[in-house]
C-alpha cells in the first residue's frame, strides 16, 4: 500500500472510531499535501510525501518546545502525541550510529577532507537519508566528523 493510500486508510478509521487527535492531525496532513500538490501541479511522489511528513513532524517538534518554554505542558503534550503518531508513516528512525557510519561512507564516496566540504556532504547525505534522520541531528554529526569542533 502506497502512503497516500495508507494515510487515507487512517484517516477512514480515524473518522469510524472518532478519534478526535488522529483525526485532526490527519486533517492537517491532508492539507499540507493538497497543497503540496497544488504548488508542484502535479501528484506527489512517495519521497515527496515523506518529505511532507516530515516537515509536519518539524512543526510539531517545533510547537513543543515553544509551548514548553510558556509552561503550557497539555499543549505540548498534545502536539507530542501528534508528533508520534506522524513518526509511525515514517520509516524506521536511524540511530545515531548508523548515521555516523552512512556519513562516514558518504565523506570517503566524496573524499571530503574538512570543514569547508560540509555542504556537499549534506546534499547527498539528507538525499539518501530523507525521512530517516533528522536534518539538525545529521549535520551535527557531520560536523564533528569533518573536524568543526
Amino acid at each position: 500500500m502506497s502512503l497516500p493510500d495508507e494515510i487515507d486508510h487512517c484517516f477512514k478509521t480515524a473518522l469510524k472510531n472518532q478519534d478526535r487527535l488522529k483525526l485532526s492531525t490527519l486533517r492537517l496532513l491532508k492539507t499540507a499535501l493538497k497543497n503540496r500538490e497544488v504548488q508542484e501541479r502535479r501528484s506527489l511522489t512517495e519521497t515527496e510525501v515523506v518529505a511532507v511528513i516530515t516537515s509536519q513532524v518539524k512543526q510539531r517538534r517545533d510547537s513543543i518546545a515553544e509551548f514548553t518554554r510558556a509552561g503550557r505542558s497539555d499543549l505540548a503534550q498534545l502536539e507530542e502525541e501528534e508528533r508520534q503518531f506522524l513518526l509511525s508513516f515514517l520509516p524506521q528512525q536511524l540511530a545515531a550510529e548508523e548515521i555516523r557510519s552512512e556519513l562516514k561512507g558518504i565523506i570517503s564516496e566524496l573524499q571530503a577532507a574538512g570543514p569547508g566540504d560540509l555542504g556537499k556532504v549534506m546534499k547527498v547525505a539528507m538525499v539518501k537519508l530523507a525521512g530517516r534522520a533528522n536534518g539538525k541531528e545529521v549535520n551535527e554529526l557531520a560536523k564533528k566528523i569533518l573536524g568543526w569542533d
